[in-house]
């Protein structure tokens, strides 16, 4: 349900996550050019088309294979092995992992106004946002593989 919920809310979610990334200065670092410092801007207008299919994605909830193999993606997008190399930008090396789940509180929490935005029942409202959680947790779990040892994941 939430796709069709969300489809034509992804920028003002987005407003909502960039506006929460923007005001906490650690996490501006991790989009901030290596010699600089300061926040690249196509940079992070990449990411954030990225970031609006991700929203419409999560919601689809499809976990076949492909999807697992883009979840493993998108955690060596974030570690040494690919961080800057999909947007060829000079920034920092790497998005320490403690910041990965810790997201999933401000990405969660902030999405269920815009569930409930089109009149649905506070039920629906409630178990799209739990089904949101449990997905997001999942993923952020699945984006730390690449920051584990072998063996260890």
């Amino acid at each position: 349900m939430s796709r069709e919920i969300l489809k034509d809310q992804t920028n003002e979610i987005l407003d909502v996550w960039y506006g929460f990334v923007a005001s906490t200065p650690q996490l501006v670092y991790f989009f901030g050019n290596k010699t600089t410092s300061k926040p690249e801007g196509e940079y992070l207008a990449k990411v954030r088309e990225r970031f609006a299919l991700w929203i419409l994605q999560t919601a689809e909830a499809n976990y076949d294979q492909n999807w697992l193999n883009y979840q493993y993606e998108i955690g060596l997008r974030h570690y040494i092995t690919k961080k800057n190399k999909t947007d060829k930008v000079k920034s920092v090396p790497i998005v320490n992992y403690r910041y990965v789940p810790a997201l999933t509180i401000p990405i969660t929490t902030t999405l269920k106004p815009f569930l409930a935005k089109k009149g649905t029942s506070a039920e629906d409202v409630e178990k799209m946002y739990n089904a949101w959680v449990k997905s997001v947790l999942m993923q952020s779990i699945l984006w730390g593989q690449p920051y584990l040892k072998k063996g260890e994941f």
